[in-house]
This record gives structure tokens, sequence and C-alpha cells, in this order.
């Protein structure tokens, strides 16, 4: 059929349903040849990418458990002994009963996973691990990353929904595909899309926060939880502040900022940092 015959074809005649999918077709392929369609794509997969690897790295990674005796020890000297202090006061070597291990400061035992683990903040489902000092990194990253896909998808289901690529041809489009039916199921797949978007959003975005708290206050939830405790029980809290630059840098590494978003240890670990083993440094 030649342009000039559709041109002239008449409204209903057999030759409109071609003439409506021709037209398709040419938008469909101009709106392909687009820069936007590819940028986009490429862009949101991207991220998708960095919150799988993110996510695979805080799975598999140790969080930080302190590792078991190869033989029973006595404790009965260490119990009761004299506790020895640290300059975090209250904080020192302590003993797990139920791993029946020495555990170093800031260490606490979690009842998932049996294990005492190193700086722990919480056991989380998301990744069926603990988040501890070895993995936090990875946990935050892949929460930055999830929150960012969020409102990446939020912003591209409100530009689709809000201000279409054509008007006239999503009418043309609706009128032969069978009218207003068409047209509520995409508004209710928009509107499903930007809850959900929305919701999610913001749930890792107050999680990505608090993270971030901990980590610049220097206190996990479950010391900010014994500290809270002891205030109301009147007693003193000692407790050593470092830069908040320092402490970011403990937990992303000390390489260059731009490697804080790719999870990788993009710097050696500093000599300077504590060496944990399961027995202290002194003799019982």
């Amino acid at each position: 059929m030649t342009p000039a015959a559709c041109s002239l074809q008449p409204q209903g005649s057999p030759g409109t349903g071609d003439l409506v999918l021709g037209c398709t077709s040419d938008r469909r392929c101009s709106f392909g040849s687009s820069l936007w369609c590819p940028f986009h794509a490429v862009a949101f997969n991207l991220i998708v990418f960095m919150l799988l690897a993110c996510h695979t790295r805080a799975v598999f990674a140790d969080p930080g458990m302190v590792p078991l005796p190869d033989t029973a020890i006595d404790f009965s000297d260490l119990r009761s002994g004299t506790p020895h202090k640290n300059d975090r006061g209250n904080e020192d070597w302590t003993v797990c009963n139920r791993c029946e291990t020495y555990r170093p400061p800031r260490a606490h035992h979690c009842r998932i996973c049996h294990r005492c683990v190193r700086r722990m903040d919480h056991h989380c489902p998301w990744i069926n691990n603990c988040v501890g000092e070895l993995n936090q990194k990875y946990f935050i990253q892949f929460l930055f990353y999830t929150g960012l896909a969020s409102l990446y998808a939020m912003g591209l289901v409100l530009t689709t929904w809000l201000w279409p690529a054509d008007k006239g041809l999503s009418e043309n489009v609706a009128e032969a595909d069978g009218g207003a039916s068409n047209s509520h199921v995409h508004m209710a797949h928009c509107i499903i899309l930007l809850v959900e978007s929305v919701l999610f959003g913001l749930f890792v975005t107050v999680i990505f926060y608090d993270q971030v708290v901990s980590i610049i206050t220097d206190e996990t939830p479950i010391e900010q939880l014994r500290n809270r405790l002891l205030k109301e029980a009147n007693r003193e809290v000692a407790h050593t502040r470092k830069p908040k630059i320092a402490l970011l840098r403990e937990v992303f590494g000390r390489g260059f900022v731009i490697c804080w978003f790719f999870p990788c240890n993009c710097s050696p670990p500093s000599g300077g940092g504590p060496s944990y083993s399961y027995l202290p440094n002194y003799d019982v």
C-alpha cells in the first residue's frame, strides 16, 4: 500500500489497521533510535548488577567470626579474677559461655549463627548472615544501590506516566487494541510500580541512614542499648571519639573515596588495626 493510498483510505476500512500499525512501527523505530532508551536501559541494569554484586559479597563474606579454640580452655581463673580494663572502660576480652572461647572487645554472640562476631551490628535475614566488622561495607553498598534503583524506577514510571512520548500514538494504539481497558491496566501497573518503589526505597533509606549513623558515632545498636542502660543506672560510659572520616575509612577502606562504591577491597588492610585471635595476650 502506497503512502497516498494510506492517506486516502477511509476510516473503518480494512486498511486502517495496517495504517495504524505502520505508523506505530515507524514511531517505535524513531523512538528506539533515540539515545535515551539505551542510556536508561544500560544505567538501570548497571545499578541492578551492582546491587546483586554487593548482595552476593554481603551473603558470602565472613562478618568477622571469632575463631574457636582447637582445645577446651579452662575459664575458672579468669572468671574468678579481676577483669582487665582497657581504654574503652568496661569493654575488654570476655568469655562467651556458648562458644566456650575468648572474644575480643566489641564482639557479641549471634543466637542465629551460634558464633561470636566482631563488632556485630545485627543479623540480617536479607543476606542470611550477620552484619559485622568485615562485611558491613558490602551491606551498606547493597542498601545504597537498592535505594538508588528504587529512586530510578520511580523516576522512570513517573516520566512515562505523566509525560508519555506521544499521546496521539497512545490513543491510536488504545483504540486499535480495544479501548479503555488497556489504559486502565497500564495505569494500575504504573501505580503498583510507583507505590512499590516508594515504599521499598524509603525502607532501605532508613536502614542506610541508621548504618551510617552507627559508623560515625562508633556505636553499634547493641552498644547503644548497653550504653543507654548504663546511663539510666547512673554509670559513666567511657568512649573515645575518633574523627568521622577515620571511622568511615575503617569500614569502607583507606583508598580513594570512589572505591567506596565498589564491592571489593581497593586498598590493603591497615597494619595498625587490631589483630584478633581466640586467645588474649595474657595467660590464664
